[in-house]
């Protein structure tokens, strides 16, 4: 598609590129560009099915920084994420399968952002990236690192121990359980101070089911009792069993003190 302008978009996009503006919101241009509210809605809609902008919600719209030399745009993805977040003053951070790839437990590149956040749930696309968006409550958010993009944006991850933490959390909708395992003793055995973290993030962000299912791998990895005591101080008395790998047939060992039915195929 040919990326030749007509004069209004011209003009927006000195304007946008002169204010170093990444967005525009509906009235934005109103004023800038002398024209009226049903010009700028047309001008917008004209770009967003050019692909030369990308719309986070109605009346928002990102910005590229400069012409794309092919005549399509679309943001990055943390752009994109911030934006959306942002807008409703919000918070987030990147989870799942992208801190799995992230932190080299999963070599399969995710084609979509999953992230907790306090805002939105569900699926969401602006431009050509596509959000899973997880809402949490506040207190579910936290524990987290980050880094600023080349562009300038703040992208926030779930820290690596947390992120071990959900990948047992949140094994149904990650996928992640036996593997999750797995992940974790190879750290334990890079870093014997793994198991303290470890204990730390699964009480104040973990469930019941997962300080069981932690503690049962803690205790099989040799982890000091004075962790694995921790841990049990936060379960509840129950007679109810969980399975150890939920996807597994229901069959196994029970292990009364965690509460597992340990039914490890391997």
């Amino acid at each position: 598609m040919s990326t030749a302008l007509g004069d209004l978009e011209t003009q927006l996009f000195a304007y946008v590129q002169l204010r170093r503006l990444k967005s525009v919101r509906t009235g934005d241009l109103t004023g800038p560009l002398g024209i009226t509210p049903t010009q700028e809605r047309e001008l917008l809609s004209r770009l967003l099915r050019r692909g030369l902008v990308a719309r986070v919600r109605r009346g928002l719209y990102l910005i590229p920084p400069r012409l794309p030399p092919g005549g399509k745009w679309s943001p990055g993805e943390f752009s994109a994420l911030s934006a959306l977040i942002d807008d409703r003053q919000g918070r987030y951070q990147i989870c799942g399968p992208n801190a799995f790839y992230r932190y080299g437990w999963d070599d399969q590149v995710p084609n979509r952002i999953y992230a907790y956040n306090n805002q939105i749930s569900g699926e969401r696309n602006i431009g050509s990236v596509a959000l899973v968006l997880i809402k949490v409550a506040d207190e579910r958010l936290g524990e987290t690192e980050g880094f600023q993009t080349p562009d300038g944006v703040e992208a926030v991850y779930s820290s690596r121990t947390r992120t071990l933490v959900d990948a047992i959390y949140d094994w149904s909708r990650f996928g992640s359980l036996p593997r999750a395992y797995a992940w974790i003793r190879a750290e334990l055995t890079d870093n014997k101070r793994t198991a303290t973290r470890l204990v730390k993030v699964a009480i104040q962000y973990g469930n019941v089911s997962t300080l069981r299912r932690l503690g049962k791998l803690l205790e099989l990895e040799g982890v000091k009792p004075s962790l694995l005591r921790q841990l049990e101080a936060e379960i509840p008395s129950s007679s109810a069993l969980i399975p150890w790998v939920p996807t597994y047939p229901k069959r196994g060992t029970v292990d009364r003190r965690w509460g597992v039915l340990f039914n490890d195929q391997s």
